[in-house]
């Protein structure tokens, strides 16, 4: 790894050949000052990132990429979204998508190693495509980036060239209190059985499950990712003192990356790793809850298109509910508002009108209720689904809608 100026990494990144594509970390681990360099240094070029925060370059010459859509590309122009389970992206990057220059933001050396800290993810294979087709490897090197163990410890023999940059994390914004989101949390606590073992996705709910859990004991985590609310169950001495936290990224507050520095009691791996659903399925009792923006009476879950328009992607859901499926004592959980408040609509549907993220799960949760979908035939899930999820007012039209697709209600 060679350390060089800022104006030193622009001349290399313009020597890149064609319409390079450049990998680099997402969420927030963002490398942003190596990322100003190579949009200064180069007129065209490919970015693929996941769940991209808002400030990445959006101009004439840059092609989004992403299979997992963020803020900072979501309703782009041009955005080449790629429909993909997240255990298979780094697939897709070795094989279809191969980067010539991979943009990382880790700590600071120590003893011959960098670490990925607080995202892991993709970045492993991406580093290994791209090192076999000759491809550049530039590392922004951060103090304040969280020294994490597992799959996140590089050897700086795998960086090219460095650039130096002492600046805080992101954090996502602090959530407000939601009545709503607790009384989602409370039922879907109530599903997680004794000494299990969680994956949460992102978003208030997730959260509201965490703050429900922090008086159970034993619990253990294997999850894509995880926030404070993890945190917050250590500290409550929910968790299994022998089991470490695995994950494959985490966001959350600087206390949380504080907490993740140098913490055998973190481990961070890669994607293929984490989101494998054989390994997920090795867990006993895996607790796999995700939320969703439609449910429809087929038990099928839309995660990831509003009005035909992507907003997210696949992410990591559909490895986790069937990995947790196939787990001895498992259950995978849906868990969603069964109201939309600002498209004033529910967030139950008859059928859904695009594309299905996740089906087949054990329970659908809202504030409304509890619906066991699992060992229930389809014409008992949906009237469990209109009776226990769906808003009071939409429960009338959406019974007709079952009769009319077919459903025998009573």
């Amino acid at each position: 790894m060679r350390v060089v100026t800022q104006e030193k990494l622009a001349a290399l990144l313009a020597g890149l050949p064609g319409t390079p594509r450049a990998v680099m970390s997402g969420n927030f681990a963002t490398p942003w000052r190596a990322l100003s360099v190579l949009d200064t240094a180069v007129a065209t070029y490919r970015l693929f990132a996941l769940n991209a925060q808002r400030g990445v370059p959006d101009r004439d010459g840059v092609i989004l990429e992403s299979p997992f859509v963020g803020p900072g590309m979501r309703g782009t122009e041009g955005l080449r979204y790629f429909p993909c389970r997240l255990s298979l992206v780094p697939n897709l990057i070795r094989e279809e998508l191969r980067p010539d220059v991979v943009l990382l933001h880790t700590s600071v050396p120590a003893g011959g190693t960098v670490s990925l800290g607080i995202e892991v993810n993709i970045l492993p294979a991406a580093i290994e495509a791209a090192r076999a087709r000759g491809g550049m490897v530039v590392a922004q090197l951060n103090p304040r980036m969280p020294y994490t163990y597992g799959d996140a410890v590089l050897h700086t023999g795998d960086i090219d060239y460095a650039i130096e940059a002492d600046e805080p994390l992101a954090s996502p914004p602090p959530r407000a209190a939601s009545p709503l989101f607790d009384a989602i949390g409370e039922r879907v606590a109530a599903l997680v059985p004794e000494s299990a073992t969680l994956q949460l996705g992102i978003g208030g709910v997730p959260d509201a499950v965490l703050a429900a859990l922090c008086g159970r004991r034993g619990l253990t985590v294997w999850s894509e990712m995880f926030s404070d609310g993890v945190l917050a169950l250590e500290r409550a001495g929910a968790l299994d003192a022998g089991t470490p936290v695995t994950a494959s990224f985490a966001f959350g507050s600087p206390e949380l990356y504080e907490w993740a520095d140098r913490n055998p009691r973190v481990r961070m791996l890669r994607t293929e790793k984490t989101n494998d659903p054989a390994l997920i399925a090795r867990h006993p009792r895996m607790m796999s809850v995700n939320g969703a923006l439609q449910v429809d009476l087929f038990a099928q879950a839309n995660a990831a298109r509003v009005h035909g328009i992507i907003y997210s992607g696949f992410g990591g859901q559909t490895d986790f509910v069937v990995g947790a499926l196939h787990s001895h004592g498992g259950r995978a959980v849906i868990a969603l508002p069964s109201w939309h408040p600002k498209a004033d609509v529910s967030t139950v549907v008859p059928r859904l009108a695009g594309p299905v993220t996740s089906f087949q799960h054990s329970f659908i949760v809202s504030e409304q209720g509890t619906a066991t979908v699992w060992g229930h035939d389809a014409s008992a899930q949906a009237e469990q689904i209109i009776g226990r999820v769906a808003h009071p007012s939409a429960r009338d039209g959406l019974r007709q809608a079952a009769l009319d697709l077919g459903f025998r209600l009573p």
